[in-house]
């Protein structure tokens, strides 16, 4: 399940890549590291849901931030581009 559930949001990122701002770039590009972080963590977990995934991803993104790694316009951007992708993949 959360192998397949990475892999459309990654699939989701891919299809950006042709049409995206620089801006876009940046962030799906930023949020495929945190998304495989978060899903190699899990792993090794017993819950492997899309709600695990989406927590372990804003928790990894809330970390950064505090630690000082995005301006307040990239984070707008990054979370906002989460969120998005996330719904997406959801119901796809």
């Amino acid at each position: 399940m959360i192998a397949e559930f990475e892999a459309r949001i990654l699939a989701l990122i891919d299809d950006m890549v042709e049409h995206a701002s620089d801006d876009e770039l940046f962030a799906s590009g930023y949020l495929r590291g945190h998304l495989t972080l978060a899903v190699a963590e899990l792993e090794s977990s017993e819950d492997h849901s899309s709600d695990a995934v989406y927590a372990t991803v804003t928790r990894s993104l809330e970390n950064a931030i505090h630690a000082g790694e995005l301006s307040p316009r990239d984070q707008a951007l990054v979370l906002g581009m989460w969120d998005n992708l996330f719904q997406q993949a959801k119901v796809a």
